[in-house]
């Protein structure tokens, strides 16, 4: 069942147009930049973007954060509305429960398609950020074990750290790329089970995509609000800019570790209503 909805995921053009998108972005501001050289000054524009002309491995760092707000979400909420409201639309869904696939089995294989979806958007997102930094921007200074001296980071205001002429190994830096890119899948799955539940509520897509950006634009604006302090450790959105602290040094994981945690409770608890209210629903399209 998970290969069948992995080979689905796989032939359907809107997937291969999301991922395109998301590795364009970052190609064209890099684009952009070398053409004019006009960069921020410390401290000030999106996170990383002042040190990538010194350093292009530093690059893919910055291509996250670029997509992270408003493009990869927007991504993973069209994939995952899609999942179980896009079979009733189509008139698939009736039939598919016909056939012995148990509802949770099946719902089981959405979560993992919607998974290796995020997963591969981060990584790609990654990787062609790295190829185009490193292309434009060039390597930055190796020691003579091949390290990397990074520049001085500053990611924005309030940042209590910085990888300010800091020689990280490569294997170090790949390891750190590494945890980003599972951390942030990790944020994004959030959204994506968030996605199926609410398309097991509804038969079109485009509401239950629609649903997922209400939930991002909500929580975001709760955490700017003093009267939401109490809860707001457990807002979808509250870590997601928690990967930043490992790029510092010496590395912070208790913001990733704690987002972690609440992140892996925000897909427990969409995972299992979705179930609720997949098994217990009269399919009739």
């Amino acid at each position: 069942m998970i290969g069948v909805e992995l080979a689905l995921l796989l032939r359907r053009r809107r997937v291969w147009l999301c991922w395109l998108l998301l590795c364009a972005l970052p190609a064209l501001v890099a684009v952009v930049v070398s053409a004019t050289g006009i960069l921020p000054p410390p401290g000030q524009g999106p996170a990383f973007l002042s040190a990538v002309a010194t350093n292009g491995q530093i690059f893919p760092a910055f291509a996250l954060a670029l997509v992270l707000p408003v493009l990869l979400p927007i991504t993973v909420a069209v994939v995952a509305g899609d999942t179980v409201a896009g079979e009733a639309t189509a008139g698939t869904l009736r039939y598919l429960l016909i056939r012995p696939v148990g509802r949770l089995r099946l719902l089981v294989a959405k979560l993992v398609s919607v998974a290796f979806f995020v997963l591969t958007a981060v990584t790609l997102v990654v990787l062609s950020s790295y190829a185009v930094g490193t292309a434009v921007f060039g390597t930055g200074t190796t020691t003579a074990t091949g390290g990397l001296t990074l520049p001085p980071v500053d990611t924005g205001p309030g940042a209590v750290g910085s990888l300010s002429a800091t020689v990280i190994e490569p294997v170090d830096l790949a390891t750190r790329t590494g945890l980003t890119v599972g951390y942030l899948a990790l944020c994004m799955l959030t959204l994506g089970a968030l996605g199926i539940f609410f398309s097991t509520l509804t038969d079109a897509p485009l509401a239950a995509a629609l649903a997922v950006l209400a939930v991002v634009v909500t929580s975001a604006s709760l955490q700017a609000l003093d009267a939401s302090a109490a809860f707001v450790e457990f807002l979808p959105t509250a870590h997601w800019l928690a990967w930043i602290d490992l790029y510092r040094d010496p590395v912070l994981y208790d913001s990733a570790r704690t987002g972690a945690w609440v992140q892996l409770g925000w897909v427990a608890v969409a995972t299992g209503a979705a179930w609720a209210n997949l098994a217990t629903k009269d399919v009739t399209s």
